[in-house]
């Protein structure tokens, strides 16, 4: 089945939902994004010059006040915001005195207030994620299931570990365990690595050692990765409830908590792949993230708004890399300066930014190159 013939077969407007809720997120997260870098400008008294959803060719926009543009452009992949001093886009320093010398220029700032501005932005993200899942934990509820195993899957790491069935898990790897699922995501990174468990049985309290096993799984597109199992069920009673709901300054602490496992988790499986563990082809492009956005939105807004957390700490993670171009980039350049008492000059920078401008196109067509691989894996049957 190629794709002409699956958009014949009726999925045109599926496509059309898969898109809008791809937009729909990456804006959410955009403007969080740059709003982060421009409220914190904004206190420091940076001018604004420019305020941008998305790159090319202004679509709309409207000047304010403090006579910042802000407006929607063509291509909403990305977003900047300009400051006075800056020669483009990518906050690469304008070769003018004024970049250097006008007290509302970014670049006249002391290099704190710069880390500041710079490091706004991947924070604004980490900000949302929190919000959304401290919103979810006080008005929805988080999904609960006691940690109480119910069965024991033949011949998997927990039967040779020697887990029954009434045990009750508390922690894992010495990390809380409150609810069954948790025990998915406290080995799902750790396939292979032998893990002390501590149990409650018939009352009194002991430890296991386990070593999940490793699993190769698929994932929507046909690409696969490898997870650890542990082979454990849990049936829930029937009494048993299926959210509960916590108070506004507990479930701010969770959302913090949520937050770090996901950065944790995320930073855990990047490691993988560098020291190859996991295959590079999990990693991702525009593709992926519009299938991950439309079937988390075809589940409900729950599920989009939890999708929009994940996505926002990813991109909050990968702006933090010491690349160029990236926010973690000049925060590199920064902490130099900082260092030597100077910046670095001009052809330093612009040769750091060429490199970072690779690096990041490298990375695009590598997630590109292995959504090309998913969509051939999906219409090719």
């Amino acid at each position: 089945m190629d794709l002409i013939q699956y958009l014949n077969a009726g999925s045109l407007g599926t496509l059309v939902f898969y898109f809008l809720s791809f937009i729909a997120a990456l804006l959410v997260i955009i403007f969080i994004h740059e709003y982060g870098h421009f409220i914190v400008a904004r206190w420091c008294g940076v001018k604004i010059e420019a305020f941008s959803i998305g790159f090319g060719k202004e679509l709309f926009g409207f000047n304010d006040r403090h006579g910042t543009r802000w407006k929607i452009c063509l291509w909403p992949i990305g977003g900047y915001v300009k400051f006075e001093g800056d020669a483009n886009a990518a906050s690469m320093p304008s070769a003018s005195d004024d970049a250097r010398t006008s007290p509302t220029s970014l670049h006249a700032q002391p290099v704190p207030q710069r880390m500041a501005i710079v490091a706004a932005g991947p924070i604004a993200n980490f900000l949302l994620a929190i919000a959304i899942f401290a919103a979810v934990y006080s008005f929805v509820g988080l999904g609960y299931m006691r940690p109480i195993v119910s069965e024991v899957i033949v011949g998997s790491a927990a039967e040779k570990a020697g887990f029954k069935a009434g045990d009750e898990i508390t922690a894992i790897a010495g990390d809380k365990v409150i609810a069954f699922n948790q025990i998915q995501e406290r080995v799902f990174m750790r396939p292979g690595e032998e893990l002390t468990v501590d149990i409650l049985r018939d009352g009194k309290s002991m430890s296991l050692l386990v070593t999940p096993q490793a699993k190769e799984v698929k994932d929507n597109f046909g690409g696969k990765m490898k997870v650890g199992q542990l082979g454990l069920r849990h049936e829930p009673a029937a009494d048993e409830p299926l959210f509960k709901t916590y108070p506004v300054h507990t479930s701010v602490v969770m959302g913090v908590e949520r937050t770090w496992y996901v950065v944790d988790l995320t930073l855990k499986f990047l490691g993988k792949i560098i020291v190859g563990e996991q295959s590079v082809k999990q990693i991702g492009g525009a593709v992926s993230i519009g299938k991950g956005a439309g079937d988390a939105a075809s589940g409900g807004f729950l599920n989009f708004a939890f999708f929009i957390a994940f996505l926002s700490i990813s991109i909050g993670i990968v702006n933090l890399f010491p690349i160029p171009m990236l926010d973690g980039g000049h925060l590199v350049f920064y902490a130099l300066e900082a260092v030597r008492g100077k910046p670095l000059g001009p052809v330093a920078q612009e040769w750091g930014f060429r490199i970072g401008f690779s690096c990041v196109v490298m990375l695009m067509l590598l997630g590109l190159f292995n959504d090309a691989g998913r969509l051939s894996n999906m219409f090719g049957s």
